[in-house]
Parts: C-alpha cells; sequence; structure tokens
C-alpha cells in the first residue's frame, strides 16, 4: 500500500469480543443462507429500473426520431382508432423519454391485451406489441416471482428484514467504516481482494441500502393490510351503454381546459372511459415524490364539464409514504440520470449478494487448508507422504 493510498478500516475480527462474532455470524449466516434469493430480488429490479430501455432496444416500433413537432392527444387517439378501430383505448401514455414512442394499453374484441405505439411527433402509428414485454416480465418476476401476488409480493417484501439485519450487522463488525470510502482493494491475496470489493461496495451502498430496505418494508406492511386508504375517486362520465370510441375533438377540447384550469398539472396518461363519455388525466403538478395518479381531473367528453380532481399536496401522511415509496425504490422521480444511479447501486447490491457467498466459499477452503496443514503436521507426514523417521 502507498504512503498517499488511506489505510482501510479495520474490519473486527470474528474471533474476537462475542458481540462482534455474533454480529458477524448473522452477517455470514444471512448472506449465505439467502444469498441466491437475494440476488435474484435484486437483479430483476435492478434490470426492472431501466425495463422500459430494454424494450426499446427489443421493439423497433417503440423508437422513434426526436421532433420539434407535437401531436394532440386527440390526434394520437384518433390515430389509434384508425388503425384498431375494434380496439377498445385503456389509456393513452405519454412516451417514456424523448426517442420513444407514445404507449397506448388497448384490449381486442377477442380479450387480448396489446400495445399500440404512436409517433407523438407525427400522430401516426408506428406498431403493437404484446402486452406481456420485458418491463411487465421483471416488474411481475421482481414483485411477486410470477406467483399470486397475495403470497408473492409479502414474501419479496419480507427480505426487507434480513436486509436491514445486514446493513446494522455491516456497521458493527466495520469499524470505522466511513475509511473505507476510498479505500481501493488491495491485491495481495484473492480473498482480501474479494473482502475489500466487498466492503468497499458496501460502504458506498449503505445510504440504498438503507432506501430499498424502507420501501421494501413499507411494501411488506401494506401487503400484509395496513396499506393507506384508496385515493380520492375522480369521477367520468358514464351512460352505461355500450362500449364506444371517444371523441379525440373532445379529448382536446377537455385536455385545453384542464391545462386552463390547472396549469401546473403535466398529463402524462389519459383515459377514455369505456362508453366514449367521460375522461380522466393525470400525471405530475409540483407535489414532489408522488405517483402520477395522485393528480387526476376528471370530464364529461358530452358538455365538457369537470366532474372531479384530485391533488397530491392534499393526500394524507399515510397515502403520501404509500404514494412515494415506488418513486424512491425503482429512482422513477428525476429521469435518466436517477434511473442511472439506481441502476448502478442496483447492480452494487446484486453484486454484494454475489461476493459475500464467494468469501465465504474462500473461508471454508482457507479453513479447510489450514485444518489439513496441522493434520498433517501432527501426524508428520511429509510431502512425500513419509512419516518422520
Amino acid at each position: 500500500m502507498t504512503a498517499s493510498q488511506p489505510k482501510p478500516a479495520r474490519v473486527a475480527a470474528p474471533h474476537k469480543g462475542g458481540g462482534r462474532r455474533i454480529w458477524f455470524n448473522l452477517h455470514s449466516w444471512v448472506g449465505l443462507k439467502l444469498s441466491v434469493f437475494m440476488a435474484f430480488v435484486c437483479l430483476t429490479g435492478t434490470l426492472a429500473v431501466l425495463a422500459h430501455e430494454i424494450d426499446w432496444l427489443m421493439h423497433p416500433e417503440i423508437r422513434v426520431a426526436p421532433g420539434e413537432s407535437r401531436a394532440s392527444w386527440g390526434e394520437q387517439v384518433a390515430a389509434i382508432q384508425r388503425a384498431h378501430p375494434e380496439w377498445r383505448i385503456n389509456y393513452l401514455a405519454a412516451p417514456h423519454a424523448s426517442r420513444f414512442a407514445a404507449k397506448a394499453a388497448t384490449v381486442t374484441p377477442q380479450g387480448r391485451y396489446r400495445y399500440v405505439w404512436v409517433d407523438p411527433h407525427t400522430g401516426q402509428v408506428t406498431g403493437d406489441t404484446h402486452w406481456f414485454n420485458a418491463h411487465r416480465f421483471l416488474r411481475n418476476a421482481h414483485r411477486h416471482l410470477m406467483m399470486p401476488v397475495w403470497v408473492g409480493v409479502p414474501l419479496v417484501s419480507a427480505l426487507a428484514i434480513p436486509l436491514l439485519l445486514s446493513l446494522v450487522s455491516s456497521l458493527y463488525i466495520y469499524k470505522r467504516w466511513w475509511r473505507g470510502l476510498l479505500a481501493w482493494p488491495r491485491r495481495e491475496r484473492r480473498r482480501r481482494f474479494w473482502g475489500d470489493v466487498h466492503r468497499l461496495l458496501g460502504v458506498w451502498s449503505l445510504w440504498f441500502v438503507l432506501l430499498i430496505a424502507l420501501t421494501g418494508l413499507w411494501y411488506l406492511v401494506e401487503s400484509l393490510g395496513a396499506g393507506a386508504r384508496p385515493l380520492p375517486e375522480v369521477p367520468s362520465a358514464s351512460t352505461d351503454g355500450v362500449p364506444s370510441a371517444a371523441d379525440p375533438a373532445a379529448i382536446d377540447r377537455a385536455v385545453d381546459q384542464a391545462h386552463r384550469r390547472w396549469p401546473e398539472l403535466e398529463i402524462r396518461n389519459v383515459y377514455p372511459s369505456a362508453d366514449g363519455a367521460g375522461l380522466v388525466l393525470d400525471g405530475q403538478a409540483g407535489t414532489w415524490l408522488v405517483r402520477e395518479r395522485a393528480n387526476a381531473i376528471g370530464f364529461d367528453l358530452r358538455t365538457g364539464a369537470v366532474l372531479g380532481r384530485r391533488e397530491g399536496s392534499e393526500l394524507d401522511a399515510h397515502q403520501r409514504i404509500s404514494e412515494m415509496a415506488d418513486p424512491l425504490h425503482f429512482g422513477s422521480f428525476g429521469g435518466w440520470p436517477v434511473r442511472l444511479l439506481w441502476f448502478l447501486f442496483g447492480a452494487a447490491l446484486t453484486a454484494l449478494s454475489v461476493t459475500g457467498v464467494y468469501l465465504y466459499g474462500l473461508r471454508v477452503a482457507d479453513a479447510m487448508r489450514s485444518a489439513m496443514r496441522r493434520g498433517q503436521a501432527r501426524t508428520g507426514v511429509n510431502q512425500h507422504g513419509e512419516g518422520r523417521r
């Protein structure tokens, strides 16, 4: 180690001090027993952060060239209706980023779900894809392991408890951990190198581990029945008649009225009612760390009347916690720089699970070699298998 390199923080030896030994053994036991499960959940969650980008790479229908012009919401709905007149539109979502098409979730007459993609600049349909894409696969695998939600969500969320135990135990056994922020891994021995890598990833990821553990603990609380009460309902007109296509011109009039009445609202999703008589718009409106559904406004498309409004700033504390859990857990609140940061630290969290198991294996291998050498020394066996004379 050079003189200019920071001295690594000392890791408490597991054999010294009964309390530290207990914490060390707990840290090792939790990491070993749950390593595969933890690594899978961390990996799928990490990939889910960039799941839309993965779909963008896989499906040319999603890719569009950036442009200055912008087709209105009504024009995009009209394009979908022309391309698929018998398909019902559940909602139309704004593009994920500048080179993404707008996404409409639709239902075919046969009851199948399809995504229809629309170029937001030209207002032309670029194609359609299956509902079960990379984003849906990764979210379902991460959230409930493709199991029934009532089983899978509590099972995955319960990982927050061992994650918190790992965090607390690591702080207890790693003395003066903040000194490890600038301690580069030493290459003297394989076990020492990977131990330093594990600790370096750990100290830089402490804040992220705490964030993921706390949001995961909240998901566990919600899954066990202590979730926030439903958000206030935003009604839209309904004639209880047969399904019918919404009038694109009426949608644009409603959007214009929403901008006048609520200029802070950045519309991200458009929900036409099944009978075409009503519309709900939602998006962001200046309330920090809430899902888009927290801000919504409903219209009667026949009369243009506003039927209801919901604002994120008016939610109670319990609802606000519920609404901020997803943005914090997946980093969806700050654009691609935040998502990239979440992806990198998610990869570090996954690597912690893998390197922890690898270190355990190296420790066991070293112990076995030491035991063999002690046994050979006691029996007096030399390198050639001959006893002492």
